[in-house]
């Protein structure tokens, strides 16, 4: 069973305030390429346009091989290979000219191109996939833990190879799988991202849980608060499984900080300039929402939130409008409440605090 093509993207009526994100106008540069991984076919693209000069982004899993992948690259391409320093959290994330002088492309690794995302230099994205492995043992393991058997698949880019072997498998046992593509911001189906898990919550009245094929806590947090669905995690590499998140806590820690800044009357909105974190018109909207409450806002500008920025700041709240969890995930590093946009029309009384709603990046 493959998976179904690319649909239409849905809106959500009842938010018109939430305007999208990054434009959705052609990038400033396409995309130079895709590649599944780092072997000769990426060096050979990179030798046939002539780049002389490489930045190599990547993510903080790859941090420790940076020297040996920037040699690698240097010996195959022939080009002078700089890799970037600071941390890389995603493809929304790419590096401008002016953090990369004189570099020709870049080489982001660890993740795939986010189609409405602009890109200041030519960028061949590598995302590392890995093989599907051993699908009969991931089956029996599932099987044993008596998983529900209506359930979502969704797999961070590495391992979004595994997701049609695994259907497949599952299907004979029994199981309703239903995958689906996301909105503008996803380029494959049943994929995810930290700030967006459209092609799951385009699923959820399907199914009665999720499971998230990846490592770690950060997508299966995310993937519970967006669909209001137990969340079991599978680490196909170490085999384990883990879950269900308790999503009733997270909200209930989140809800919290929505309590705590409904008094404020000075807020803060905190506006991004990375490519694919701005969202300057809903910042504006946000604006003037909280100035027809009778609130002051002011708008703050920067690359990268950093919590240190913002000490000493004669404000009582923050609203985020860059990548949505930096306030779901982060907040215990801020000394006022960081709220996201939705968690902001709750504390202005214009949401009410029984539906929690993600801050889905379009």
């Amino acid at each position: 069973m493959e998976l179904p093509p690319p649909r239409a993207p849905k809106v959500d009526p009842d938010l018109p305030l939430l305007l999208p994100g990054p434009s959705s106008s052609p990038p400033a540069v396409p995309v130079a390429g895709v590649f599944p991984v780092l072997e000769e076919s990426v060096f050979a693209a990179i030798r046939e346009r002539g780049f002389r000069s490489v930045a190599l982004q990547v993510p903080a899993g790859l941090l420790r091989n940076a020297g040996e992948l920037a040699r690698r690259t240097a010996e195959a391409t022939g080009a002078r290979v700089t890799i970037l320093q600071r941390a890389c959290f995603g493809a929304c994330d790419v590096p401008t000219r002016e953090e990369v002088p004189g570099a020709e492309c870049v080489l982001a690794l660890g993740h795939s191109p986010i189609p409405n995302v602009r890109l200041p230099l030519p960028t061949y994205f590598v995302e590392m996939r890995l093989p599907p492995g051993d699908v009969p043992g991931l089956v029996e393991q599932l099987a044993a833990a008596e998983l529900p058997r209506r359930l979502g698949l969704v797999a961070s880019v590495q391992h979004l190879d595994l997701v049609d072997p695994l259907r497949r498998a599952l299907s004979e046992r029994g199981y309703s799988l239903p995958v689906a593509p996301g909105d503008r911001r996803l380029a494959y189906v049943a994929q995810a991202l930290g700030c967006n898990y459209s092609s799951s919550e385009a699923v959820a009245p399907e199914v009665d849980a999720f499971l998230f094929l990846g490592t770690g806590e950060f997508h299966p947090r995310g993937l519970a608060l967006a669909t209001a669905r137990p969340v079991w995690s599978l680490d196909p590499l170490q085999r384990t499984l883990s879950g269900p998140i308790d999503r009733a806590r997270i909200v209930a820690r989140r809800l919290l900080y929505v309590a705590q800044a409904r008094d404020a009357r000075r807020w803060g909105i905190l506006v991004s300039s990375f490519p694919g974190q701005h969202r300057p018109a809903m910042a504006e909207a946000l604006r003037r929402r909280a100035e027809a409450k009778g609130r002051e806002a002011f708008l703050l500008v920067s690359r990268r939130v950093d919590s240190r920025d913002l000490e000493g700041r004669d404000l009582d709240a923050y609203v985020n409008t860059a990548c949505p969890r930096i306030a779901t995930d982060d907040s215990a590093l801020y000394e006022k409440p960081v709220l996201t946009p939705p968690e902001f029309l709750m504390a202005l009384g214009e949401l009410t605090m029984e539906e929690y709603r993600f801050d889905t990046f379009r």
